[in-house]
């Protein structure tokens, strides 16, 4: 099998279960005992937010381990939002992830106006377009860092200045980027950022917030006061640990896996003339490759490639089973019909240039298997 679906999920690298298991074992204290036990997991749990918050340029006071990108998503917009002292304007991009989407939309319901600004083409939120909908009473912008369905990278740091001209406060949704590109809060010049551990090989179930300290936050879980009042609750330090491992790891050069991404689109457009490249050809994530492949049936071709031992998608894991088409492919003015044929390929540092050759092969066969591709 080729697995080539990590922006589904990511397998738990083996450092990563390493460094968690003490604290799944032995070293189980809860951080929040004053003994022996609680302290040594507190101190794991110190080491890990420093880490975390040294990948991302920030203090660590700032870093709020979660559940998850869903988590950190829905507690960054929300907790931004309810204690903005200015207004109750909401911005956010017709391509967002679900979690921030249906977050704005949750603060739609209870008074807030939301917008949502569109995207070009290729599924990049212009700046201008971003400029012209910012307002006096904005309250908070959420862009993602790139996106999850056809890799399109954002301007994030050209956005977020723009917001930041307003006063406004800039969250981004790292999840896909987090391994791939730069994540320092101060270059990419947001406020708040999301990130999710199963995308960089922790175990899913973990991930992080991170907040400025100086933007007004209400927590939206109450209790014993962890994770500096942002986050009530005892924390998981397996958890932790194995996510700030696992950031540290996932750094590195994406040169070679984006020459192999560009090898295996070249050849896929050139050996099937009827399938069209989704998202930017050039600002695009390092391991992804999406088409649209009209005249077939998208979920017919993702089985067919199952069978050839090929794992892949047709887009976001989160909508999988749905009829509805891609509300990324649609935003970016995709036809409905033609939106039902995606296929998405992701892929990691070690996905090798062969198991791309074997992938575009048999991607091939299987649309002239299931029947044609139109032109």
């Amino acid at each position: 099998m080729i697995y080539l679906d990590e922006a589904a999920t990511t397998p738990v690298r083996r450092e990563v279960m390493e460094a968690m298991w003490p604290y799944l074992g032995p070293q189980f204290g809860n951080p929040s005992s004053h003994h022996e036990v609680g302290e040594a997991a507190a101190r794991a749990l110190v080491q890990a937010r420093a880490d975390v918050a040294a990948v991302l340029g920030c203090r660590a006071s700032e870093i709020t381990f979660t559940s998850g990108g869903t988590e950190s998503d829905n507690t960054a917009i929300k907790g931004i939002a309810l204690a903005a002292p200015r207004g109750r304007h909401v911005v956010v991009s017709a391509v967002e992830h679900p979690a921030v989407l249906e977050s704005a939309q949750f603060l739609g319901r209870i008074g807030y106006e939301v917008t949502v600004v569109g995207v070009d083409e290729h599924g990049s939120v212009q700046p201008d377009a971003l400029a012209a909908v910012l307002r006096d009473d904005t309250t908070l912008v959420s862009v993602q860092h790139a996106n999850n369905e056809v890799g399109t990278i954002q301007p994030i740091a050209e956005l977020s200045a723009l917001a930041a001209g307003h006063g406004v406060p800039f969250h981004t949704d790292a999840v896909q980027t987090a391994g791939w590109l730069d994540l320092d809060v101060g270059r990419l010049g947001v406020q708040a950022l999301s990130i999710s551990g199963h995308k960089i090989g922790a175990p899913k179930g973990v991930g992080v917030m991170y907040v400025n300290r100086r933007v007004p936050f209400e927590p939206l879980i109450h209790g014993g006061g962890q994770e500096g009042g942002r986050r009530s609750g005892t924390e998981n330090v397996a958890a932790a640990v194995g996510m700030a491992a696992a950031l540290r790891l996932a750094a590195g050069s994406s040169d070679e896996t984006a020459g192999r991404r560009d090898d295996f689109i070249a050849r896929v457009l050139r050996e099937l003339p009827g399938a069209s490249l989704t998202g930017s050809p050039h600002d695009r994530l390092p391991g992804s490759a999406s088409f649209v492949l009209p005249g077939t049936s998208g979920e017919s071709i993702l089985l067919e490639l199952e069978a050839r031992g090929i794992v892949c998608s047709s887009g976001s894991a989160c909508a999988a089973g749905s009829d509805d088409p891609s509300h990324v492919l649609v935003a970016m003015g995709v036809a409905d019909e033609v939106a039902q044929t995606a296929v998405r390929f992701t892929f990691g540092r070690s996905t090798t240039a062969d198991d791309l050759e074997t992938a575009a092969t048999e991607l091939v066969t299987a649309v002239h298997f299931v029947g044609g591709l139109a032109t």
